[in-house]
């Protein structure tokens, strides 16, 4: 058995005791995982949000994971009709070490393939009052590069500028922080012409 009782008990605090563990560690689990679908072979395309639910309805965090490394996998097999279970994802079991990745890696190249969706999804997640969604709204950009649309990020941006929540002022400055990488103008002047909050300012200046 690969279970570490002793790290799935750091893991369970870490979280805030939200969420229950193996004790596998990143590494352990992909090579776990590697090893079964190796074996048993990949699900299905058609299958894949059956499988995610079912996953991630498990107790042990290490299924949401699982899923998370899935669905990156097999992003671009995603059909226009499954960001409403990705979306399930997103508010069941919320935390940020699931929904980063789901909002980075699965549904950044969702939109990527799906353009037509940006608006029509992203503008419900902001106007949801769910901070995982809105959370989402912000870091589906995140890889994006010469990519971002930087009027939709900073009328994001604008629109929760003054949210109290750790993790929307986080989210604002890691995807500052990312496209100055890219952009560090653009990203100077925003910045400049705006009042951020402490937390998302020493994020977004860190490389400019």
């Amino acid at each position: 058995m690969l279970a570490d009782p002793v790290k799935a008990a750091f893991e369970h605090k870490y979280v805030r005791e939200k969420f229950e563990f193996y004790g596998l560690g990143a590494k352990v689990l992909r090579e776990a995982t590697k090893e079964f679908f190796s074996k048993n072979g990949y699900t299905k395309a058609e299958k894949l949000g059956e499988l995610s639910l079912f996953l991630w309805n498990l107790n042990e965090r290490e299924y949401q994971q699982v899923v998370v490394d899935l669905l990156h996998k097999f992003a671009n097999k995603l059909k226009k009709e499954d960001i409403s279970w990705i979306e399930q994802l997103i508010v069941s079991k919320s935390w940020w070490d699931t929904v980063d990745g789901l909002a980075a890696w699965i549904c950044g190249t969702y939109f990527i393939n799906y353009p037509e969706q940006i608006i029509p999804v992203t503008g419900v997640w902001m106007d949801s009052n769910n901070i995982w969604l809105q959370r989402s709204a912000l870091l589906f950009q995140l890889k994006y590069k010469r990519k971002t649309d930087t009027d939709l990020l900073g009328n994001y941006i604008e629109r929760l500028i003054n949210h109290k929540d750790f993790f929307i002022r986080k989210a604002i400055g890691w995807v500052l922080r990312e496209y100055s990488k890219t952009n560090p103008i653009w990203v100077k002047t925003f910045v400049k012409e705006h009042s951020l909050s402490g937390l998302s300012y020493r994020e977004a200046i860190k490389y400019i």
